[in-house]
């Protein structure tokens, strides 16, 4: 084996391994790919230490992000959807023998939790178009604490304010409630849209979600009805947007202003009224 001086391995550089496929990006399955294999390996250690971890990747596309999970010592479970990533995939899994199994799957039809061993990782560069419907299935998993050790995923920038957000900011709302009630949540890094084949529109963002052991005592479900009603509604008072499930009564016995807006709750103030409603 011999590896250049900048590389993560030895097989050939993704653009070749593009051409040589005929795997242009298709925009109906979300796809951009990541070429710069220095960005993929500063993905992968963001994720931590990954010597003989499991890791579950989705839409791993040519190959990139999955060379630097393998080249960091990690496992990887991959679910692929299109079938024509398929035979790039399998010259990796020659590359590294026993440590790449891919799937051939949509993922937001897959029990990802039976793929993978408890305390496995995902990391993924996730398909534009189904990253925030996994992203919530994935924090909606019961029992909690889940199957998955950590997240590292890359999504929008704009997707990516809204799980980190906190009360008081414009992009505050369902998503970051679910996220940060249920995991620990910070954006790692930003990507330029150069990075990509094809470039997309707008800044990526990898973030980090790590699950909290813990979170506060809570039915999910009675946490969304709450969260839909209070956000549904933003710019009105609590009072007329909980109206449908019990409005000045629940706010009261919450010990919660009926006159705040749903962008200045904590996620803390989200799950008493959650609990009384």
């Amino acid at each position: 084996m011999s590896i250049k001086a900048g590389q993560i391995d030895d097989l050939p550089p993704l653009r070749e391994v593009i051409e040589r496929h005929g795997l242009d990006a298709r925009k109906a399955l979300g796809q951009n790919f990541l070429l710069d294999l220095n960005l993929t390996a500063r993905i992968a250690r963001q994720a931590g230490r990954l010597e003989g971890v499991e890791v579950l990747e989705i839409g791993p596309g040519p190959g990139g992000l999955t060379r630097a999970l393998l080249a960091a010592g990690a496992n990887v479970v991959a679910i692929e959807r299109d079938e024509r990533c398929l035979p790039a995939l399998e010259e990796i899994a020659g590359r590294y023998p026993g440590r790449l199994r891919v799937v051939e799957a949509d993922a937001l039809k897959t029990d990802m939790a039976a793929l993978v061993s408890p305390g496995a990782k995902i990391v993924a560069n996730l398909p534009y178009n189904i990253a925030t419907p996994l992203l919530t299935g994935w924090l909606a998993a019961e029992p909690w604490p889940p199957f998955y050790a950590s997240m590292t995923l890359m999504f929008q920038r704009e997707v990516a304010e809204r799980i980190v957000a906190q009360p008081g900011d414009d992009a505050y709302g369902r998503l970051a409630v679910l996220a940060n009630w249920r995991c620990h949540t910070e954006i790692a890094f930003d990507i330029s849209p150069r990075a990509f084949t094809p470039p997309p529109k707008v800044t990526s963002s990898v973030v980090n979600l790590v699950p909290r052991e813990t979170p506060l005592p809570c039915d999910l479900r009675a946490l969304e009805r709450v969260t839909a009603a209070a956000f549904g509604q933003r710019r009105k008072m609590l009072r007329q947007s909980l109206k449908p499930i019990g409005g000045a009564a629940l706010l009261e016995k919450a010990a919660i202003d009926g006159e705040r807006r749903a962008e200045t709750l904590s996620v803390a103030e989200f799950v008493a009224l959650a609990r009384l409603a």
